[in-house]
């Protein structure tokens, strides 16, 4: 396993993190100012700046990206699908601008909370289907762009509004049946939020491999947490047995960015440097 201690050269940041400090462009300045090397940009972050002005600031910062979130949200009624598709094709328009080396999907749940305006529906099993399905369309896009998609599996209490796949092997099921060869075109996005309480995580790792492995997420588990959304604790400061799982995935081969993503409303109401220091210390420690 790799030692963090020393720098933090591996350390990506998620902008959310810091959504409330600050517009894209200050955040590519903070990140500048404390050697931060890479970023995960969300897509209203790049639309508020403008796609083209964020291309640029990456650049000119010399900054990498560890990917770009997100697309998905594949789940719709029948009148909804089409703006689905075209959502996502664009998802993979501003990806390929921006250089990132993948899209993460959170895929959608129920269709009237995915694609608001959609039908009501409470069949989980027809809107997993639909993301089979929306997953495979939107691969054949990618693949022209040469952009691989990885799909993030998220804790199960986000499984009616935002993510019916809630297992790594969910997954990677989806990633076997859509490209059964392994060519990386298709992955995953590993959350330790996410994923930390699956008895299968270990042996999921193991059968997703280096190919499989696109992206890594780090931050903690709170006890109590206030908020299943925006209570997501520092590196440290929760339950998760973090370097465990970093171990894991790494033996598989993986080698890219551990990605701080934090969304907190109490990390949010702190100066960004601030929280930018404290990203670095705990990911130099406890990553």
């Amino acid at each position: 396993m790799r030692d963090f201690s020393n720098d933090h050269r591996w350390l990506s940041l998620n902008t959310a993190t810091v959504r409330k400090q600050g517009n894209l462009i200050e955040i590519i300045e903070a990140c500048a100012r404390h050697g931060i090397r890479a970023i995960d940009p969300w897509r209203d972050q790049v639309a508020a700046v403008g796609l083209e002005r964020a291309v640029r600031a990456v650049r000119d910062a010399g900054l990498d990206l560890s990917g770009y979130c997100r697309g998905g949200m594949f789940t719709a009624d029948g009148a909804h699908r089409g703006a689905a598709r075209d959502d996502n094709r664009r998802a993979v328009d501003e990806a390929s601008a921006l250089g990132a080396p993948c899209i993460v999907l959170v895929v959608g749940g129920l269709p009237q909370y995915s694609r608001p305006g959609s039908a009501a529906s409470k069949n989980i099993a027809a809107a997993r289907s639909q993301v089979h399905d929306g997953i495979a369309e939107m691969l054949d896009y990618a693949k022209q762009a040469k952009l691989p998609l990885a799909i993030e599996p998220l804790h199960p209490a986000y499984a009616a509004d935002r993510a019916c796949v809630n297992t790594t092997r969910q997954a990677l099921d989806i990633c076997d049946a859509l490209d059964p060869a392994g060519t990386g075109a298709l992955g995953v996005a590993l959350d330790v939020y996410h994923i930390w309480w699956d008895p299968e995580l270990l042996g999921q790792i193991s059968r997703a491999g280096s190919r499989r492995l696109l992206a890594f997420h780090v931050c903690d588990w709170l006890v109590p947490t206030k908020d299943i959304l925006n209570d997501r604790g520092m590196m440290g400061d929760g339950v998760i047995d973090i370097r465990s799982i970093r171990s894991a995935v790494e033996a598989e081969g993986f080698a890219g960015y551990s990605e701080i993503e934090i969304f907190s409303n109490d990390w949010w109401g702190r100066p960004m440097d601030a929280v930018l220091q404290t990203c670095i210390e705990r990911h130099r420690t406890i990553v």
